[in-house]
Order: C-alpha cells, then structure tokens, then sequence
C-alpha cells in the first residue's frame, strides 16, 4: 500500500506531500487542483512505462505544466501587502514526482534541458535525478539505487554502490533500464508495481462507446481503460472471479436485475435483463449510468486486483440513487486494492468517509497554490541532482 504521495511543481500543485490510506478520497471545488493530482499520479506511472517525456508533450511539454507562480509566497504576498510577483529564483526549476509505499520509496525530477544544441527536441525535458530507497523517506544510509544525469548505481549484496549504466540517455528512466534481475532486483519489483497501477477516467458511455457494441472476446481479468472490452470481462468474473460480489453488486444498484453475456462467432455481447421487461436490454440500449455502473463494477471486481486503482469523477453519468451502491462497491474492492477516488459528489464521498480505513482531503487554492490541511505530513526528502 502506498503510504506518502509527492509532488512539486506540477501546475498549481507547487508542493504537496500527502499521506494516503486503503481508501483516499480527493474533493475540493472545480479548479482547486483535483485534475492535476490525478494527472501527477498517472504521470508517475508513466514513468514505468517509458511514456513519461510524452505524456508531458502531450501536455503542451515541461513549460505548460510547471507551477507558474513565483518560487515562493513572502509574508507580504500572503496577507495582501503586496501583489503576487516575481522573485529571484533560489533553486533550479524541477518537476518532481515520488511515492513511497510499505516497502520502497521512489522519487524523480524532471527539469529543463542543459545544453540542447541545435536538437529540435530541445524543449524535451531531461530526467535529472532519481532515487529508490528502503523505508518511508530518502536518506543516504538508506538509498537502494540512484541516478544522477547518465549515470546509475545500484546497491550490490556486499553493500557497494556500483555503476549499472553510465549512459544512461537524459530521457530515459532507470526505472525501465536499470531494473535488473541481479542488482537492480529492487528496481524491477518496484517497476511492475507501477506498471500494474489502473486508471479509470475516460470510461466512454455514449452512444458510440465501444462498450455498447459486439466485440472479439478473450479472458479479461483486467478492463481496459475505455471499457471497450466489457463483456468479455464480465464474464470473465463470472467464471473465475467473484461471481457472487458481481451478482451482489448489479442487485444492489437495481433490484431484481440480472446480466448475460452472449456469444456469436466470437463476438461477446452484453445483455442486461431488468424487473419488468419481457426481454433482456443489450448493451447498447443500456442508459449512460447504467452501463457506467456496469464499466465501474468490472473494473472494482477483477478477478486480477492491482495494487492501486485510481477514479476520476466515476459518479459521472450516475443517478444519486447509484452513489451509495457505488460507494459499497468500492469498500469491498479496497478489501484486496488501494483505492484513490477523485470526486466531488457529496454522498459518494460522504457515504465512503464514515469507512474505516479512510482518509479525505479537500483541496483549495491560495494564490493560485492547491494547498489542503493534513493532521500529519510524514517526512520526505527529495533526491539531489
């Protein structure tokens, strides 16, 4: 389970350290930073996968998605003496991104290119530092392996820190070259940890979502991010997952409902069949909250539980009748999975705050900054370039 979340210096988030629990639901008004820290946290997976320095391009690159106000608030900023403006700047400008888990802790930092020549790709931002550690916040005596510009070390078995890569390119990341079943061992565990993190957040449901039509199927222990394979999926629950928690589940949103997955040719398709109608629905007569429903619960109760799920808004789509359904059905996905929920649906967050297990913030802004009020921030400590 991850036990601290980072960030600094991504969009409004100027430095965030929070500390997470089995359950942790994010809330805060339209614009109080709730997307960019879903973003954060997609963007650290992404460094497992390699897709890190793309995904920043996708966002309009390292320039669009710094923190874009001054380094730091003086007092006279704070309470109003002064306008907000500009300052010397005392530290390198960085995005940083790290975690640590009951295990290991892993933190990068991204920043400008040094010297970029006459590259067309000299706005790509360069991987300047990165650090996986034992324990909850970095520290030399507990340092596993290191990177510093091209270079990485790795902790061996006689306790010596030696060179695993010495040109490392400036936009790759240890995580996915250094990771070595011998003496990057600890850098390979932490790598499919990451890698098997899920996202649910563009889980279409229009009219041409491609959850609604017939589709090749396979066993699908895991949705896909757009829900396409659905059917496929739900039966996949149905034959080797928890096919009472399904059945549990779809009853409890609508009472007396059933669902069945039909097979044409290797076509799946997905039908649901309701109290009082004559004939089963097909997927794609379903409402948009019911077959959101029906996308979330495949993706709660894979058979395949991952380390870490992460929803954005699920309520969309969803009746207020549906929250609280929802809201159990996450509670009985945390039992195997840490969950984060983004949201600001009132009685979907209320209804999963009373849990045990469970941490809420609220963000807002000040001056811009995404702040949120914590009991207790642990430790953290950033690598060193």
């Amino acid at each position: 389970m991850i036990l601290t979340l980072a960030v600094s210096g991504y969009r409004s988030l100027r430095d965030l350290v929070l500390p997470l629990d089995r359950i942790t639901l994010v809330t805060g008004a339209n614009g109080s930073g709730k997307s960019s820290l879903y973003r954060s946290i997609r963007l650290l997976a992404e460094v497992a996968q390699g897709q890190a320095i793309a995904s920043l391009a996708a966002e309009g690159g390292l320039q669009s998605t710094l923190w874009a106000g001054p380094e730091a608030f003086s007092r006279r900023m704070k309470s109003g003496e002064v306008p907000v403006q500009g300052t010397i700047r005392k530290n390198v400008v960085s995005l940083k991104l790290g975690f640590a888990d009951e295990d290991y802790g892993y933190a990068i930092d991204l920043g400008l290119p040094a010297d970029a020549g006459r590259s067309l790709f000299s706005m790509d931002p360069e991987i300047k530092a990165e650090a996986l550690w034992a324990g909850e916040a970095l520290s030399r005596s507990n340092e596993i392996a290191g990177r510093n510009g091209p270079t990485a070390r790795v902790l061996n078995s006689q306790g010596q820190r030696i060179p695993v890569y010495q040109n490392l390119a400036r936009f790759d990341s240890m995580m996915t070259h250094a990771a070595d079943p011998k003496d990057g061992l600890e850098l390979l565990v932490m790598r499919e940890r990451m890698r098997a993190w899920r996202f649910y957040d563009h889980l279409r449901t229009d009219r041409d979502a491609p959850a609604r039509f017939p589709r090749i199927g396979t066993r699908t222990p895991v949705l896909s991010a757009d829900g396409g394979d659905l059917a496929a999926a739900l039966q996949t629950i149905l034959e080797i997952g928890d096919e009472v928690a399904l059945g549990e589940a779809i009853d409890d949103a609508f009472p007396g409902a059933s669902i069945n997955v039909t097979v044409n040719e290797g076509y799946f398709e997905l039908f649901m069949t309701q109290r009082g109608l004559l004939r089963p629905l097909r997927s794609s007569e379903l409402s948009d909250g019911t077959l959101r429903y029906l996308l979330l619960t495949a993706a709660l109760l894979s058979p395949r539980p991952a380390p870490l799920i992460v929803l954005n808004e699920p309520e969309t789509s969803l009746h207020p009748d549906l929250l609280e359904p929802l809201a159990r059905l996450i509670a009985r996905a945390a039992e195997k999975t840490q969950v984060i929920v983004v949201s600001h649906a009132h009685d979907l967050v209320g209804t999963l705050a009373k849990l045990s297990g469970c941490v809420r913030y609220e963000l807002r802004k000040e001056l811009g900054e995404t702040v949120v009020d914590a009991e207790e921030l642990p430790r953290w400590n950033w690598p060193k370039r």
